[in-house]
């Protein structure tokens, strides 16, 4: 079965408050940690993951809250040179990480420096691959959803998949309104493309041409915002998602 990474909710003095803001190692010089919210009513998780590239700098995609322990731990790992906001819906906590960490650069999707006009020195994600991080990373701007103009990667060492809300796959305890919404959206038994991601398709053909760069890559795993790890038969898993475009 996939693996499911806990989103336990810490209170004040629990011992889980430490464990909860703790990177979490997913393969060599990959690391995530989850963060947990209310989104007009409804629990739900986040994940922002970590990659340690070949020069022992870190590249952070989509950012989470940034506790003073994080931030130490972050430290400790590399030096932030990039920080990413994958999609036009991942980018609240990216100015902390700005203001933390003043040497790093802004990659950021296209449009959101019009959402977010006081992120400044944002980078605009293309079709084309990085640069600064090809060694490391190959990625696709997914075309045909401009709600969210979300950009996937694949970590070439490890063969991981990383995506934000294109694919999601709501596993563990849920409260009864985040379990309703995962089953009406397709997401809550298995990998899927939320319903909410399949409505806001304005340009079949190309969505479909991005899936299939996707399938392109020997994928072993795949990282996903929400909520799930999945690092068994994760190509056949992805597969079968991607076939809805």
């Amino acid at each position: 079965m996939p693996r499911y990474i806990s989103t336990q909710i810490a209170v004040p003095d629990s011992p889980l408050v430490k464990a909860l803001v703790m990177l979490q190692t997913i393969a060599p010089n990959i690391w995530h940690i989850q963060h947990d919210f209310l989104s007009n009513g409804l629990s739900i998780s986040s994940r922002m993951t970590v990659i340690r590239l070949q020069n022992g700098n870190l590249w952070v995609h989509s950012p989470v809250p940034l506790s003073p322990e994080l931030r130490s731990q972050l430290a400790a790992l590399g030096k932030v040179e990039f920080i990413v906001a994958p999609s036009k819906t991942h980018h609240l906590f990216v100015a902390e990480y700005l203001l933390a960490f003043p040497q790093a650069r802004l990659f950021g999707a296209p449009g959101l420096s019009v959402k977010r006009p006081d992120l400044k020195g944002i980078s605009e994600l293309s079709s084309n691959i990085e640069p600064e991080w090809q060694s490391d990373l190959e990625q696709i701007f997914f075309a045909g959803i401009p709600y969210g103009n979300e950009t996937v990667w694949f970590h070439k060492a490890s063969r991981t998949l990383i995506l934000t809300d294109l694919c999601q796959w709501w596993q563990g305890d849920l409260s009864f309104f985040a379990h309703a919404f995962a089953s009406l959206t397709g997401v809550r038994k298995q990998l899927d493309v939320p319903k909410t991601i399949r409505w806001l398709i304005k340009d079949k053909h190309a969505a479909h041409d991005s899936a299939q760069k996707i399938l392109a890559w020997p994928i072993e795993r795949i990282v996903m915002a929400h909520n799930s790890i999945v690092d068994q038969d994760a190509y056949a898993s992805i597969k079968r998602a991607l076939s809805h475009f």
